[in-house]
């Protein structure tokens, strides 16, 4: 997200903004403030920066590098198997493999970050390739929006710098706008998606058959997310400009218009999803992020490349709803569009970071600041961002696929503030990456954030965006051999010049935005702000608004405790909380009949109350699923880099409470493990593969620890299962007293234990280590040549663990992983939202290890860890004769006007990034 400032900064005009094209940007205008905030934070040197730079491009070399080597012309890199993602040829991921269209994804999305990095043979050579090897008119399903930013958007940022070196006289002498052509051919291919009578368009595309045609096999939907239907218009109008072609730019405008008129009028809001033909709202929670954010930035960022008011005017009306109704700094919390003041949800997710970015486009600092400092902490606790987490900060859903919009937030900041600080920030996203992410053949997704395991997957979008912004921050203005200020950035961070505005301008440019709503005159105060007034005369003014939030993930507590503070120096009560309620309790039930019906107070205490209620019944349904551990290579070549997802077991050391076990794996014979083994010596003190069936998981641990083993890993016998698409699970005892076994027992997929039986037989030595964690790796492990003795293998002693009473080999977890999760940063697809129930139980809840905190009488946090005997037994025994059934059934009376609610929270639980 980048727009160009060449003017100086005006000072503020009270009138409506008119914005002079170039000077309209916040971003770069306030550039000039540098020397406001160097005072208050040690500067960088140049050779830091430089040496951060050079680093960065190291990590870019290592990621395309084994993209071309190992997966070129596939879409995607798989980093963890060193091969190709191509569709169709492995196990469907959903709705994430719409992204792919069998049209070479990671190159065509790279194309513009070879120039910014400098690489500019490297971009000629690219260029060739794609008109040499990539087919736009393959049998296969897309989605349009993902079509749209990565390969729309990809081509026109490829064009857009190939003529400006062609300018320069070095390189790309023979181009003749063949990327252009290759873009046209795309967006005539997506036109038929626009067939609907309201102008949105359908949120998949045949890219040989388009829509409704039974060779399509699409067509038949009826929903699509508002960011997929306006995260449009800078790539169409862009497509229309350099073309002449206006039909691209109509089609564009009219799906913005519509989604418009449809907003909430008292609310200004919109909602997650619409019906593409009647228009309705199917989901009508509201926020920035997943499902919404880009159509906001798609606003903002068309009237800076078009420079139509309207696209403005529609921008500000909707951010004062959001800074009205869903800020709530240094949070982001989404709200229903018909009720903005109460919340929908207790988490927020990771497509939110891209907002303080778009905040310093805006011109609003402040703000930015805050929630940028409140991700910054969640990402110093967790190494990466959770693709959600709650308002306490407690890790939602834990996979992390390398998204960058928290390094684009960063990159702007920085040029806005010229604050150091935003340099150490970039500084641990490098160290981070490099640390944890990682791996041989590329840099790998992280499965889960808690365990430090990884997922076989390097979306294009890494390479994109990700090593863009992060070059730019460290970069020079003489480090980069283009102005970059004379271009935009798209949502996937793809350059389109701001020339474009001049050019082939056939639009209508009449304002409609007026007829829909009254304007407040404040929200066009501005011109390019004045840096004066944004920040005060005040070296230290960044610092003084994050230090407040230096601790705020560590030492939070829930939401609500300034209310509860406040109740009780009043002499109130506290609300009811869920966790307390009797329905026996006739001054409960008399909480319960006030509850939405006497003041936006009781309102909000009776949507908390019936929250707490499903989140209750959700806890109590998974108390005892185990979370998910982690099996980590740390031998020689790998060093720590690659970390597998494991499943637990019911049984056996228990990894959460004792320290890791390390050692040297061997394969038991007979493999099945399930009779007495032959091969005793070449167990012992080792970590023994078995094959998962024939036998119960307790025999087979029983007999490689009769042999001396250490610990076990169970692989999969069905072969192709893997982690990525399975849901994660957990082995079963056999039903009779375990205590006996003493060594950890985890499980692996049959794709991760490959990876384990392949570096067997290329190392013939291999080590790891099963833990709860993926452990820090150590630097001078990978300066040594060879691997550690077997004599370092450390065998962990055990201790009892009461068997499970179950008498099945495997107990599933009752949900599907991450296989829904969108793989573009910027939206989410549909069926992802609708299937909440295919996340994997141990994504969903939060890390048992983490500090759950509450608010005590006296308004201080409480660690509940600490007290979960007391509580369980509190509620056991409030009771015990009246069944869950009795208790609901006196209160469905007064639960009758909270329909939309409870409607909107069951919703809520099936929501999906």
């Amino acid at each position: 997200m980048s727009e160009a400032g060449g003017r100086g900064c005006e000072s503020p005009v009270p009138q409506r903004a008119r914005w002079s094209l170039v000077a309209a940007t916040a971003a770069f205008c306030l550039v000039s403030a540098t020397s406001v905030w160097t005072a208050g934070a040690e500067p960088m040197s140049r050779e830091e920066k430089q040496k951060l730079g050079n680093q960065v491009l190291e990590m870019f070399d290592h990621a395309y590098g084994n993209y071309m080597e190992h997966a070129y012309p596939a879409d995607e890199l798989m980093p963890l198997t060193c091969r190709g993602r191509v569709r169709g040829q492995e196990p469907s991921r959903g709705d994430v493999d719409d992204a792919l269209g069998k049209f070479s994804l990671t190159l065509i999305d790279s194309l513009d970050t070879l120039v910014v990095l400098n690489k500019t043979k490297e971009f000629e050579d690219a260029v060739r390739k794609v008109l040499r090897d990539v087919n736009l008119d393959n049998d296969v399903v897309v989605s349009v929006f993902e079509t749209n930013i990565r390969v729309l958007g990809g081509l026109l940022g490829g064009h857009s710098l190939a003529i400006m070196l062609k300018e320069k006289g070095e390189y790309m002498q023979w181009y003749n706008d063949e990327l252009l052509q290759m873009a046209k051919q795309l967006g005539y291919k997506l036109l038929p998606a626009f067939n609907t009578t309201s102008g949105l368009p359908y949120p998949r595309i045949n890219l040989k058959f388009g829509i409704r045609k039974p060779e399509a096999r699409t067509g038949t939907e009826t929903d699509t997310c508002t960011a997929c239907a306006g995260t449009l218009i800078l790539e169409f109008a862009a497509l229309s400009r350099f073309t002449g072609a206006t039909i691209f730019e109509e089609y564009a405008r009219k799906a913005l218009d519509f989604l418009w008129e449809k907003r909430q009028r008292s609310s200004n809001l919109v909602g997650v999803t619409i019906n593409i033909h009647t228009g309705d709202w199917v989901r009508k929670d509201s926020g920035v992020g997943a499902g919404i954010d880009s159509y906001y930035e798609y606003l903002l960022k068309a009237y800076v490349l078009l420079g139509d008011d309207s696209f403005l005017e529609r921008f500000n009306t909707h951010y004062d709803a959001i800074m009205r109704y869903i800020s709530q700094p240094p949070l982001l919390l989404d709200v229903h569009i018909h009720k903005p003041m109460l919340n929908a949800r207790t988490w927020m997710d990771a497509l939110l970071a891209f907002f303080p970015g778009l905040q310093v486009l805006k011109g609003d600092i402040r703000p930015a600041i805050e929630t940028h400092e409140m991700l910054y902490q969640v990402i110093k606790k967790h190494n990466f961002l959770p693709e959600a987490f709650t308002t306490d900060f407690r890790v939602h859903w834990a996979q992390h696929p390398l998204r960058p919009e928290f390094a684009e937030s960063t990159y702007f900041l920085y040029k806005a503030t010229g604050d150091p600080y935003y340099l150490e920030v970039g500084k641990t996203l490098i160290e981070n990456l490099n640390k944890y992410a990682r791996v041989p053949c590329g840099f790998a997704a992280m499965k889960d954030v808690r365990t430090g395991s990884h997922e076989d997957r390097m979306d294009s979008f890494f390479l994109a965006e990700m090593f863009k912004y992060l070059y730019l921050l460290f970069a020079d203005k003489e480090d980069i051999i283009f102005d970059i200020e004379d271009y935009i950035f798209t949502t996937e961070a793809h350059l389109l010049p701001l020339w474009l505005s001049t050019t082939n301008q056939s639009i209508s440019k009449k304002n409609t935005t007026s007829e829909y709503t009254e304007l407040d005159d404040s929200n066009f105060d501005w011109t390019c702000p004045n840096t004066q007034i944004l920040f005060p005369n005040d070296p230290l003014y960044a610092q003084s608004i994050r230090e407040p939030l230096k601790n705020v993930v560590d030492k939070s507590c829930p939401r609500g405790i300034i209310r509860v503070e406040e109740s009780f120096r009043s002499g109130a009560k506290p609300p009811l909380r869920a966790r307390d309620f009797m329905a026996t309790n006739p001054e409960h039930l008399e909480i319960l009949k006030k509850m939405g019906a006497a003041s936006s107070i009781d309102a909000e205490d009776g949507l908390r109350f019936m929250q707490e209620m499903i989140e209750l019944s959700s806890q109590q349904q998974k108390e005892q699923q185990l979370p998910p551990r982690a099996v980590q290579i740390v031998s020689h070549p790998f060093f720590g880099r690659v970390v597998l997802t494991a499943g637990p077991a019911q049984f056996g050391l228990d990894l959460s409470k004792h320290k890791e076990t390390r050692g040297f794996v061997a394969s038991s014979k007979p493999y099945n493990g399930c009779s007495e083994l032959t091969n005793p010596e070449a167990v012992m003190g080792k970590i023994a593969l078995i094959q998962r069936g024939q036998c119960m998981f307790a025999e087979k641990a029983r007999n490689i620890q009769n042999a001396g083993a250490i610990g076990g890993i169970v692989i999969d016998d069905n072969e192709g299962s893997s982690s990525d698409t399975a849901p994660l699970f957990q082995m079963a005892g056999d039903g009779k007293d375990t205590d006996d076994i003493k060594i950890p027992m985890l499980f692996l997929f049959s794709k991760e234990g490959s990876i384990i039986l392949d570096a067997i037989r290329e190392y013939e030595e291999v080590e790891v280590l099963l833990s709860d964690k993926a452990k820090d790796r150590d630097p001078e492990m990978e300066n040594e040549e060879q691997p550690s003795s077997e004599n370092d293998s450390q065998n962990q002693s055990g201790e009892q663990i009461s068997s499970s009473s179950q008498e099945v080999d495997l107990v599933d977890q009752e949900s599907s992983e991450e296989n829904s999760v969108n793989s573009h940063p910027e939206s989410l697809s549909l069926a992802d939202m609708d299937n909440a129930a295919s996340i994997s139980p141990s994504e969903q809840t939060s890390n048992p290890t983490e500090n759950h905190e509450t608010t005590n009488l006296n308004g201080e946090c409480t660690d509940l860890d600490n007290q979960p005997q007391e509580q369980s037994e509190t509620e056991e025994d409030s009771n015990p004769n009246v069944s869950w059934g009795k208790k609901v059934q006196p209160i469905d009376s007064i639960l009758a006007d909270w329909n939309e609610d409870i409607e909107a929270f069951e919703m809520m639980e099936k929501d999906e990034l």
